[in-house]
This record gives C-alpha cells, sequence and structure tokens, in this order.
C-alpha cells in the first residue's frame, strides 16, 4: 500500500522540481551550479534547457557503473520527468521583466525547490543522477569527505557552466544558502517510512537529501 503514496509523491515531487528550475531561470538572478551549466550548453547548443537536463543526466547515470551503484525506478524517472516539467513551466510562464517579479521568481523557485526535493527524496524511490554520482565517488573515496565531493563538483560545473553564458548571481549564492535548512525543513514531514519489519522498495542505496537531479 506504500506504493500508492511513494510513487505519486515521486511524480508530483520530479515535476514541481523541474517548475522550480523554471521559476529560477525566469528571475534571471542566478541558478544553482548545476542549472548554471545545464543554461550554458542550451546558450550553446539552441537545446531547449529541459532537453539538456535530460542530456546531460544520460552521462552522469552512465558514471553510475564504474562507481557501482545501483539505479531505483525513481533514478529513471528523474532522468525523464524533471527536464520535461522545466520546459513546459517555461513555455507557460511570463517572463519576468521588472525586478519585483524576478525577485518573486527567485524566491518561489527556492521554496518550491525545497518542498520539490522533500516530496521526490521523502518517496525513497532512488536518487537522482546527480545525487548517486555524488554518494557513489564518496563510496569510492571514503576518505574524502561527501562535502567536499560534492562541492568539488558544483564548482566545476558552475565555473563551466559560467563559462559557456549560464546565469550566475545572487541566485546562485541565496540557493546555496537556504536549499539545505530548506530540505531539512520539508524532508523529515515528506518521508515515507517502512512498516515495520518491510524493506522500502525500489530506494536503492545512499538516498540523501541533496537537492540536484
Amino acid at each position: 500500500m506504500d506504493l500508492l503514496r511513494r510513487v505519486p509523491q515521486l511524480f508530483v515531487g520530479l515535476f514541481l522540481y523541474g517548475v522550480s528550475m523554471a521559476l529560477m531561470v525566469e528571475s534571471n538572478l542566478g541558478l544553482n551550479p548545476w542549472d548554471v551549466f545545464h543554461q550554458g550548453l542550451s546558450e550553446v547548443t539552441g537545446i531547449s534547457f529541459g532537453w539538456i537536463v535530460l542530456l546531460v543526466g544520460v552521462p552522469v547515470l552512465l558514471l553510475w557503473i564504474p562507481l557501482r551503484q545501483r539505479p531505483g525506478f525513481g533514478t529513471v524517472a528523474n532522468l525523464v520527468v524533471v527536464g520535461f516539467s522545466a520546459d513546459a513551466a517555461l513555455a507557460v510562464l511570463p517572463a519576468g521583466e521588472a525586478l519585483p517579479a524576478r525577485i518573486g521568481y527567485l524566491v518561489g523557485g527556492i521554496l518550491l525547490n525545497g518542498f520539490a526535493t522533500g516530496l521526490y527524496i521523502g518517496s525513497r524511490m532512488g536518487p537522482g543522477p546527480r545525487d548517486g554520482l555524488m554518494t557513489g565517488l564518496a563510496a569510492r573515496f571514503p576518505k574524502i569527505s561527501l562535502r567536499l565531493i560534492r562541492t568539488g563538483l558544483e564548482l566545476s560545473v558552475l565555473g563551466a557552466g559560467f563559462l559557456l553564458g549560464g546565469t550566475a548571481g545572487i541566485g546562485t549564492i541565496a540557493y546555496a544558502v537556504t536549499i539545505g535548512p530548506l530540505v531539512h525543513l520539508f524532508l523529515p514531514a515528506l518521508t515515507v517510512r517502512p512498516r515495520a519489519g518491510h524493506a522500502v522498495a525500489g530506494a536503492g542505496p545512499d538516498v540523501r537529501p541533496m537537492p540536484v537531479p
């Protein structure tokens, strides 16, 4: 019966995550590091932002193989749903031209991102491709802290994305400062707890609150 909650929660969370990405894109005030990279690639290639999110996720997921990470159902769903929902939201959101509207998009995007992260991670159906890459590297190199691995990866994609024309700014800093506390707030209330004596099917390894699908 848990699946009756977990599967809808997963898809709602992934859909809202894509919408939160679109809100931050429309704010034009700065994106999270991976989305700076996605936007930069989109600018260079002419491929839509959502498709770039999906296409980048494929090689990232392939990097799981040498790291011996096992994807869950949510991992594959993450790969597909987030990019398409981001493109759908970008197609209907009015442009944020005035500064108050852009700030509203940024704040709304960050808050929604934290809530959506709690939903999809709380469904316990497998981490996103980028989450799994970080946890896989941490397992492969146990002497290096997870915090250091995550910071190194995010600084790398942030720098590459900025050079490609992605938007880094005050929103990038605001996201970095607030997303941890937001996930900490939402995740406990949204996590589906397994029943006593029952394993959570499809959870996959190392499902941790790292909001980078």
